[in-house]
This record gives structure tokens, sequence and C-alpha cells, in this order.
């Protein structure tokens, strides 16, 4: 594969056409052969054109060619998982150590990831993730917020939420939220059931989420505002979403492989890595997960990237923290639904990459003349094996240790420079 150096970009090489690859363009129906066409950090022009004779030539080798992926809702920066995942641009949770809620701390978060990949910051939508007193989300879109996120809790206090939205509509900003009722989930580790009983773990029931996603639904349209429910992980959940979204509801929800995949059963002989927040469902509900991205209800796939090392995971289950590493995970677990045959490659990519670009309000995820030229050249067949002792992620606590996948990719350009 051909690829620009640093000289020949000195030279004046300054447009790139990558060619002989297969084309996952979002706003198509199916792959195609095509060519796409970069000056700068801008996509020129895609599919079947004319190439010009200054354009450097990028030899695809027949892989397929996609936008790069954009996740919308990790908890940590990790270049080598990124890159190893083909994640472009990630979407930071306001649940840092320093929670995001001040302009200071979102300037600082955007500047993150650069050389290699794009951090969009979510606002604290409340001071210190508290759920009390509403942050200045103005002053922080302002520094670089793209949403204002209520963090890994429900906000309990119905008028807090009513002034969250209210503000964030009149900012064209998303609010991305968490959906489960604190009130009974506050203390709980896993999904009322068969699994949670016969381990004696403290647990909610699953109409948790709904009891959320209805209550925010509800606000949501005495407002106007556009709200994203970032993890929808039950059938009464996903039957909110598709009431609210015909409704003409400004609604969007997201779910990450884990949910797709794996049901309660995973926590069997108390897997701390199988630890996640919502806790792992159903396997009632893990087909409607599985129906919801079918049916177009589930707009975002998201890794909820949260690498967490031994004196974060080995612990007793109940006191060990939620969460996985799941960026590098991210493309070859969501490749099953394309060779399972409930979504095509091109819709897969609208999941990945479109749809959480459109809820940012950034011009990328798309093959669109003048859409950053952020792309991915990726074999979807390229069989591996998750291995959490060898991930590139700064922790390997993957649920998925040890299961055979396919699909990398081979090669990341960000701001049309490859990596």
């Amino acid at each position: 594969m051909s690829i620009p150096t640093n000289k020949e970009k000195e030279m004046g090489v300054g447009r790139i056409a990558i060619v002989n690859g297969k084309l996952a363009d979002p706003a198509g129906d199916a792959l195609a052969p095509g060519t796409v066409l970069i000056e700068g950090d801008r996509i020129l022009a895609t599919g079947a054109i004319d190439i010009p004779a200054d354009a450097q030539q990028v030899d695809a080798g027949g892989l397929v060619v996609a936008p790069g992926l954009i996740d919308l809702g990790v908890f940590a920066t990790d270049k080598p998982a990124f890159h190893f995942g083909g994640i472009t641009r990630a979407a930071l949770m306001p649940d840092q150590r320093a929670p995001l809620d001040e302009a200071g701390l979102i300037r600082e978060a955007t500047r993150a990831g650069k050389p290699d990949f794009w951090v969009h910051p979510i606002a604290a939508a409340t001071r210190g993730l508290k759920g009390t007193e509403m942050a200045e989300m103005g002053l922080m879109q302002i520094a670089g917020a793209k949403a204002v996120g209520t963090g890994r809790q429900w906000i309990a206090d119905s008028g807090v939420m009513l002034r969250i939205l209210s503000y964030a509509s009149g900012l064209g900003l998303t609010v991305i939220a968490h959906a489960e009722d604190g009130g009974l989930s506050a203390k709980a580790v896993a999904t009322s059931g068969e699994t949670a009983t016969r381990l004696g773990l403290a647990h909610a029931p699953a109409c948790a989420e709904a009891m959320a996603i209805a209550r925010d639904i509800m606000l949501a349209r005495e407002t106007g505002a556009a709200i994203h429910f970032r993890l929808v992980t039950t059938r009464a959940g996903f039957d909110l979403i598709r009431a609210a979204k015909a409704e003409g509801l400004t609604v969007s929800c997201g779910i990450s492989p884990a949910y797709l995949f794996l049901n309660d059963q995973a926590v069997t002989a108390f897997r701390t890595f199988a630890r996640l927040s919502p806790p792992l469902r159903s396997e009632n509900d893990r087909q409607a997960s599985i129906a919801a991205v079918a049916d177009g209800t589930v707009d975002v796939i998201t890794s909820g990237h949260d690498p967490r090392g031994p004196e974060d995971k080995r612990l007793p289950f109940a006191d060990a923290s939620p969460g996985m590493a799941g960026a590098e995970t991210l493309l070859a677990l969501s490749l099953n639904l394309v060779r399972d045959g409930h979504v095509s490659l091109n819709r897969l990519m609208t999941l990945l990459s479109a749809n959480p670009a459109k809820i940012l309000g950034v011009n990328a995820g798309s093959f669109a003349p003048g859409s950053a030229a952020d792309l991915i050249l990726v074999d979807p067949d390229a069989p591996w094996i998750v291995d959490s002792a060898k991930m590139a992620a700064s922790a390997g606590n993957t649920p998925f240790d040890k299961v055979p996948v396919q699909g990398r990719a081979r090669r990341i350009m960000k701001g049309g420079q490859f990596f």
C-alpha cells in the first residue's frame, strides 16, 4: 500500500486518492467499488471519479474504506486502543477525576488526543455531577463541548432535569442521559432474575431503565430538547424510544456490543469483567436489543470504553467498579451484526460514525464533500482472538476474553494523514 511520506507532502502532494477500495458509505445502500479523493483534511469527492494527475494514489488493496469510527461516550482517552479499533473521534464522558463541569477543563480535554485523534468533551450537566446545581453549559460550549451529559447517574430531581433540557435546547446541544431510576438501581450490581438470585447479588428490576426513560421523554416533550439515551438495554426501553420517535420527538439511543452479545449469565462465577453499568440483562432483553438495531430503533453503537486495572476489578463482585475496555473490540464485535444479516455494512457505519457525528454536530462520519478526511481501511474478515492480557488498551478488562472475532482496521487516517 502506497502512503504519502512527509517528504512527499512537503513537495506539494496536496491531494490523495484512495483507489481500489470498497466504499462503505453511510449514505449508500451497499458496498460499492470507488475512489475517495482528499485534499488537505477534507474529502473532495467519492465514487467513480476522475483522479487528478497530481494526486498521490493510495492502493486500498480491495479493503473496505469507511469513515473513521466516532465513539459516543468513552470514559478514557486511549490512543493505542483507539488506533487498533479504528476510532478517529471520541466523545469523552464528563465522569473524569475532575468532572468536566468548567470551561477550562473542557478546553483541556479537547487537546487530549492531538495529534492522533479528535476528542469531543461532553459537558457535565450539573456541578460535580451531583445532580443538583446546573453547570455553566454556555461557557463550556464555547470552550468546545459538543453535548451535555448526566454522567453515570440518573438525575433524580425532575425540576433540575427540566432546566437542563430547557437550557441545552436553547444552546442547540443534545443531552446525553443515563437511563436507570436511581431509587431502584442505586445499590444494585445485577439485574433481577435467576442469575442474581442464585449468586446472592444485590439486584434491581429491569424496569428501572424504562421508568427513567419515560420521565425524561416527557420532559423532552415539554422542552423540545434533543435527548440521547447513551445505553438502552431492555425491551420496555426500546418500546418507549420507538413511540417517542413515532411522535416526532428528537429522541435517540445507543447500545454497546456487550448488551448485544452477552446476557446476565455472563456474571456467573462472579466474573467482574462482566460487571457493567447498566448491568447485563436477560436473554429476552438481549434478543430485543438485536431487534432494535435491525429495525432502526438504535441510532448508535458505542464501546463505552472504560479501562479498569486490577485495583478496580480484582475485588468481590459487589465491590468491583463497573466498566469494560471496549474500544479495540467495537468494530470486530459489531461486524457480527453484518455477518448475521441484521444490518448491512453501510448501515453499520451509520451506527458507528454518521449518527454519532450528527448528535455531536461535527462535520465527520460521512463521505460527503467537505466532510473531515477521517477514514479507516478495514479487512472485515481478518480473524483474531480477544486476549485481555495482550490488549492495546491501558487495561484489559473485557468480558470477551478469549473470544474469536473477525475484522480489523488495517489503516487509519485522521485529518488527511495516515497514522
